[in-house]
């Protein structure tokens, strides 16, 4: 009976699933095993056609996964070592500064890079996929950085001598250097005529980079660090972009900056940055130098001190130099460097200036520190000047470069006879440091040179400031002009003031920690730790029996800005009164500390954040003081996050969300 039931049931399901084109039940016998049946004939020719659909299917999957995926994927996987070989060779060539072999490489490598692109395209179709479609946006931004490779070359090729590289049969190499600049001056237009052409191409490319998410990729594939792969390449892409779209202002002011249509005249000052000082190191000397298409000139270089003594009244030195400076009682240009913002510390230059009955018009001011000296001296060997030989080589009695050590002997150690213009002697090598630069092949030494001074540009060693607005807003763009930067969110920048410490910041490193969290109350708070350490020992500085006092006591003048409006909790390590107050658009916490030799000090500084700073979006800018060398590293931890640490060459930024 219950047998027959099930049956019965299974009859009505089996109408239902005809209906309905499902597979029918098939009637149960005693014991449960199924009823055979005998198939009719308009059944067995519904499931062969359903079988021949289900084969179809298949087969259409098949060739379209064959087809426009696997075969696809063969084709790409073959361009790899092609175009991978092609990018080696091109970037050797590079290295050989041969403009010839350069385009030729160049032309190849675009060939081999369009072949994959086209076969690329293939799977773009499933740019649905994430995967897929990064790795579409990949291809095309390689496409577009090597169309503004190509525009670049293209552009610089007529001049390849001149900037560096050799090209065979060039007239530039049988021109005199004065003619090779004059050439280049005159033709800087038609160089950049492609700029706005490069920089399209790598703002698209830049566009499609930035649509690559990191995050959908794991850590590591076996021992292959993906994620953080990604991050770089992202990261250093966004560098170069922004580099070249921040140049483009300054890079069409060149030939007015190089006097194409008028003679410009430029003071250079030399800052001595072992001897901090607020824009980078203490003034020591200057020259005055005038260009007119291409033809340069140094007009005249001398001591900074025969510059002070050309005013014949000194104001009453500021509240700053009384408080912090050592027996410095009235206002010196060589002391007028006081504001981290070079352009407000030129204004301070600039009234005292005027008092010199030396003064000159000039149309804008370079800054150059010791570093520059000891990197043209490495490019260029060993110069001779007034019978002194200079080198880069360190010298052990000071463990630093050879024409530091000869020129600290030469200007400060104390003799028994009266030194006229002692500080002349660092003008007159820069002149035959210059003269060597545009005597030499430039195919020889301009290319190291251009990128070594472009370096030192980047790390605040080279510092523009242009009387001409337009060149001015061009510098800041570039961060090229010392300004202390505006900025929507968190912001620091550490400024160190050596007042009569001697050249100790020659021997004093650096380490700075900074650390933003969250309080329970929502309040940001950031803690500064700052740790000078002076492992060598005290120089003689007894001035009666000639000592040469490089390395003494460093009597620090210490400013912390930070976002306007923040509170100070704590300023650990001050040895006098902590002040706060309002400049250049920060809040400034200002103590004094000192750092013996042998010896260590620390500084810890802790506030909150203005509200208007959330947490939400946060972004930090980490601004670096001028003229510090490779002694100074700094650590950037955001709610728990170790964002940097390594060394403080260059500004920082960095966003979080926390």
């Amino acid at each position: 009976m219950e047998r027959s039931k099930n049956n019965s049931q299974n009859t009505m399901d089996n109408d239902y699933r005809q209906r309905s084109g499902l597979a029918k039940i098939q009637p149960l016998q005693a014991g449960g095993q199924p009823l055979r049946q005998t198939l009719k004939g308009d059944d067995m020719g519904r499931r062969k056609k359903r079988l021949k659909q289900k084969l179809f299917a298949i087969g259409i999957a098949v060739f379209v996964v064959v087809f426009f995926i696997i075969v696809p994927v063969i084709k790409i996987r073959s361009h790899i070592k092609p175009v991978t070989e092609s990018a080696k060779a091109l970037k050797y060539v590079f290295s050989l500064n041969d403009m010839d072999q350069v385009e030729a490489k160049m032309a190849d490598f675009s060939k081999t890079y369009d072949s994959f692109e086209n076969d690329a395209k293939g799977i773009y179709w499933l740019s649905f996929i994430p995967y897929v479609s990064d790795f579409k946006n990949a291809v095309e931004a390689g496409h577009f950085s090597i169309a503004a490779g190509k525009d670049g070359i293209k552009s610089i090729a007529p001049y390849a001598d001149l900037i560096g590289f050799k090209k065979g049969g060039s007239s530039f190499s049988e021109k005199s250097a004065e003619d090779r600049l004059q050439t280049a001056v005159l033709t800087l237009d038609k160089v950049l005529g492609n700029i706005d052409k490069i920089s399209e191409n790598i703002k698209q490319a830049e566009t499609r980079i930035e649509k690559i998410d990191p995050n959908r990729y794991p850590d590591s594939f076996g021992n292959m660090k993906v994620r953080a792969s990604v991050i770089s390449v992202k990261e250093q892409f966004h560098g170069v972009s922004s580099l070249f779209v921040d140049a483009k202002p300054l890079l069409k002011q060149l030939p007015k900056i190089l006097g194409k249509d008028k003679e410009k005249t430029y003071l250079i000052l030399f800052q001595n940055n072992y001897e901090r000082r607020a824009t980078g190191g203490f003034l020591t000397s200057y020259a005055y130098f005038r260009i007119k298409n291409g033809k340069m000139e140094i007009e005249k270089s001398s001591d900074i001190y025969s510059l002070d003594e050309s005013i014949s009244s000194h104001p009453v030195a500021p509240k700053e130099i009384l408080t912090y400076h050592k027996g410095v009682n009235n206002f010196y240009i060589r002391d007028s460097n006081l504001s981290p913002d070079l352009p407000t510390s030129i204004k301070i230059f600039e009234s005292l200036y005027s008092r010199s009955g030396n003064q000159q018009n000039y149309d804008g001011v370079i800054m150059l520190d010791a570093k520059v000296l000891v990197d043209m001296l490495t490019i260029f060997g060993d110069t001779e000047v007034s019978g002194v030989t200079f080198s880069a080589n360190k010298d052990s009695r000071c463990d630093c470069p050879q024409v530091i050590y000869t020129l600290f002997d030469i200007v400060d150690r104390p003799v028994n006879y009266i030194k006229t213009d002692r500080k002349g002697i660092l003008g007159d090598l820069m002149f035959a440091l210059f003269n060597k630069a545009i005597g030499f092949s430039p195919s020889k030494y301009w290319g190291t040179l251009a990128q070594t001074m472009f370096g030192n540009l980047e790390q605040k060693h080279i510092l523009l400031y242009f009387k001409d607005k337009n060149l001015q807003m061009a510098a800041e763009q570039i961060n090229f002009a010392g300004r202390i930067k505006t900025t929507d969110g968190d912001y620091l920048h550490i400024n160190n003031v050596n007042f009569a410490g001697a050249k100790s910041n020659l021997y004093v490193s650096e380490t700075i920690e900074s650390k933003t969290t969250k309080a329970s109350s929502g309040e940001i708070q950031r803690e500064v730790v700052i740790t000078y350490k002076n492992p060598y020992a005290h120089s003689d500085c007894n001035l009666e029996r000639g000592g040469l006092c490089l390395n003494a006591v460093l009597r620090n003048w210490l400013r912390v800005y930070v976002p306007k409006g923040s509170k100070l909790v704590s300023f650990k390590g001050s040895q006098k009164t902590v002040k706060t107050y309002d400049s250049l658009g920060k809040t400034v916490f200002e103590g004094f500390m000192t750092v013996s030799p042998e010896g260590r000090a620390q500084v810890t500084v802790t506030y909150t954040l203005p509200n208007s700073i959330k947490a939400k979006d946060y972004s930090l800018m980490v601004q670096k003081q001028p003229g510090v060398e490779d002694k100074q590293d700094v650590s950037i931890t955001v709610a728990g996050q170790k964002m940097y640490d390594g060394l403080f060459d260059t500004d920082k930024q960095y966003t979080k969300s926390f």
